[in-house]
């Protein structure tokens, strides 16, 4: 069928093709009379795609591919939407008359109109046939209305509630939150028709928010039977038969630094100073591709998850626990299989030489951050005393409230304790420190983009309810480790590039010219400006910006603001280097329990270690197939997580903010909009404050300066701007906060 049907395509391609009637192509195709009515199928299918029309004479030719394009529809609560195409920042809108009742996430086929005069938009289309569906499930709220129920979708954006009819309740009450079976989409203004296929839960009891997540997206929550076998078959005892032939680094002092809450550690670094005053970094990572062998029921599920998912409390590993906490973590005092890059580094950060080989760790004492930053306060200024009692610090310090004084001792006896037990190793830590600051200097020098937003840490109740949100605290111990693994992904992907490997590279292309332009336009308003020509962007130009606005108000914004200028990195087979760390040549390699892209890298690098850099045309051919569709995968499973991650953060939040009706905070604007403002308070909660809840008048809204102006009182509202508000609405369902002005 595929080849008659790029006959065809071919033949009306030419340039010498005018439309003709069926019976003429195939005459001229030569297709026997017994295959005519085949032959028509594959017109009639054509004609279905979009790729070929028929006129009213009944003559074929192929659509305009500028008229037709193929995206997927964004759509709104107000029933109009958007359409992406691939590779085309713009997005084309989609009146509501013209969506053809096309759900959020279908892909669709649309076809250009012409842009009217009074038109706000540049390009706007209709939807012509609806290609595939997103979604055959759904999640959302039970209601029962005796006689027949409906589902409400979590995802507002549907479009549609569902229609249940009383035989496909399930077991499902009012309030539940439930996974409904689309048993017809909707039509003719006829809501979309479903069976209750699972009860999750109550919408106010413990983990059903997340649970619903989960089957929102599809996560492949359990891992089968036979993925779980295979973990289980590798043995602690059977490292010892493994370790021949590696470098034995077993006597070397090796630290893993992580959060306090880690299972699965895949790094672990140490670092000497040398006789000629460079420093040697060793970062060593877990050896994963030893046990998940390519081909393997354990590399198969790996490849269709693609990577691990946080959702604040639960994960998702990428692995079975059995390997992602066990035999590949580098627990210490523990014998570990590792892929080792011992580079040696001069004052000025540069790698001047490097080797990667196959080794054997045994990691001295598992870190946190708070205890390395603990010992780092320590060693640089000698604020706590080791000698001096705790109860005789905090009588000096005057705390006069109990539990104040109570967590201070707490702390105190925690910080003393690591302090004692660590001090062998505080000059490893010093030396850490040291060389982590060269190789930040190095790359501030080249122009890497510091873009300090901070992340958000939500402290949960046993249960799993928030009971705080705040900002997630950075100590120069979370630096250390960045830098390091920013020094050797980079090292592995240089040392690859150069022999041509077939590989997986993490590319982010510079930005787009008009999203630097716009991005210009509103710095202008602050007195700031990206530099540079069209042709020529480099990220220093963003740099410069960014250490200009450090410590002042609009820092948060405006560091806001170029993220969402810039491209988003993804995983490619070509090296196209790495614009946000102002990088040549830049991989994923230290984190293969959790990343997909980072095992496969491992599996090549053993290859050519293996065979001492002579690896065969098939390997060197199946590799590069391998590199294309895996990059590809990984990125696509990377844009699932990093939804499925936002949504559970943004769940939690609205929920911690449903008691808070009525309170009031200060916060800045953070995005201005035509129906509104967002205000971020401190905590890095976000809400909005829609144009009836800015006072009564109305605002004017300006697109290029993103301000908001009264009409009567010309009070101007301008992202950056501080501003009182008061919470009057958080629905965690629907994860949407609302403010109001005070």
């Amino acid at each position: 069928m595929e080849e008659k049907e790029k006959l065809i395509l071919d033949f009306m391609a030419e340039e010498s093709y005018i439309p003709m009637k069926a019976k003429e192509i195939a005459t001229i195709l030569c297709v026997p009379k017994t295959e005519y009515s085949i032959f028509n199928e594959v017109l009639k299918k054509l004609e279905e795609e979009y790729k070929i029309q028929k006129n009213r004479k009944s003559k074929y030719s192929l659509v305009d591919s500028n008229k037709y394009i193929t995206g997927v529809f964004k759509a709104n609560e107000k029933g109009f939407g958007f359409v992406k195409i691939k590779d085309i920042d713009d997005e084309i809108y989609i009146s509501k008359k013209h969506t053809k009742n096309a759900l959020n996430g279908d892909t669709v086929l649309i076809q250009i109109l012409e842009a009217e005069k009074d038109s706000t938009h540049n390009t706007e289309g209709r939807i012509v046939k609806i290609l595939t569906r997103d979604k055959d499930t759904v999640v959302g709220v039970f209601v029962n209305s005796r006689n027949y129920g409906f589902v409400i979708p979590d995802d507002r954006r549907l479009g549609t509630d569902i229609f249940i009819s009383k035989k496909n309740f399930g077991k499902a009450r009012n309030d539940s939150k439930v996974l409904v079976k689309i048993t017809k989409y909707p039509e003719d203004g006829k809501n979309a028709e479903g069976k209750v296929i699972e009860v999750l839960g109550n919408i106010n009891e413990a983990g059903v928010d997340m649970l619903s997540l989960i089957k929102d997206y599809k996560l492949p929550y359990e891992f089968p039977e036979a993925v779980i076998e295979e973990a289980e078959k590798y043995r602690e005892e059977d490292i010892k038969n493994d370790i021949n032939g590696r470098l034995d680094l077993r006597e070397k002092e090796i630290f893993t630094i992580d959060g306090e809450d880690a299972k699965d550690l895949d790094d672990a670094v140490n670092v000497n100073k040398l006789e000629n005053g460079n420093y040697e970094l060793g970062v060593h990572i877990a050896d994963v591709s030893h046990y998940v062998k390519e081909g393997s029921k354990l590399d198969k599920e790996a490849i269709i998850r693609g990577t691990s998912i946080y959702m604040l409390d639960r994960v998702i590993p990428m692995l079975p626990r059995e390997l992602s906490n066990g035999i590949c973590s580098l627990n210490q005092k523990k014998d570990r299989l590792t892929l080792s890059v011992i580079m040696e580094i001069n004052n000025e950060g540069q790698v001047v030489s490097s080797e990667i080989k196959k080794s054997v760790i045994n990691v001295t004492r598992r870190m946190s951050y708070n205890e390395i930053a603990t010992i780092l306060k320590y060693v640089n200024n000698k604020k706590i005393e080791e000698v001096k009692d705790v109860n005789e610090q905090i009588s000096e310090q005057k705390i006069e409230n109990a539990n104040e004084a109570k967590e201070k001792i707490i702390k105190l006896e925690k910080d003393l304790k690591v302090l004692k037990e660590c001090k062998p190793y505080f000059e490893h830590f010093k030396q850490m420190e040291e060389l982590a600051k060269i190789l930040k200097q190095r790359r501030e020098k080249q122009g890497s983009l510091n873009l300090d937003i901070p992340e958000t840490k939500i402290v949960l109740d046993k249960d799993g309810f928030a009971i705080d949100v705040k900002k997630y605290e950075l100590t120069f111990a979370n630096e250390i480790i960045e830098q390091f693994m920013l020094t050797a992904n980079e090292t592995v992907a240089e040392t690859f590039y150069w022999l041509e490997a077939p590989f997986i590279y993490r590319v982010h292309e510079e930005p787009d010219e008009d999203k630097i332009l716009e991005l210009n336009k509103f710095l202008y308003n602050f007195g700031y400006k990206i530099k540079g020509s069209k042709e020529n962007i480099h990220p220093k130009a963003f740099a410069e910006v960014l250490e200009d606005i450090k410590g002042k108000e609009e820092e948060r914004v405006i560091s806001t603001l170029i993220l969402r200028t810039l491209k988003v990195a993804r995983y490619e087979s070509e090296n196209k280097g790495h614009f946000g760390i102002a990088s040549k040549y830049y991989c994923h390699f230290t984190s293969p329990i959790r990343r997909y892209p980072d095992l496969f890298i491992h599996r090549v690098i053993s290859k050519y270690l293996a065979n001492n850099y002579n690896v065969s045309e098939e390997t060197l051919e199946k590799y590069s197939e391998q590199s294309t569709n895996y990059a590809n995968q990984s990125s696509e499973r990377e844009k699932v997580a990093q939804k499925v991650e936002r949504d559970s953060i943004d769940i939690k939040k609205a929920e911690f903010m449903q008691d808070k009706i009525g309170e009031e905070y200060i916060g800045i604007v953070s995005s201005i909009t035509s129906f509104g403002m967002f205000v971020e308070l401190e905590s890095t909660v976000e809400g909005l404050i829609r144009f009836e809840n800015l006072g009564d008048e109305y605002f004017i809204y300006d697109e290029n300066r993103k301000t908001l102006t009264g009409e009567k009182t010309k009070i101007t509202y301008k992202i950056g701007d501080k501003v009182k508000i008061r919470v009057i609405h958080a629905d965690k369902i629907t994860r949407q906060i609302d403010f109001e002005i005070v």
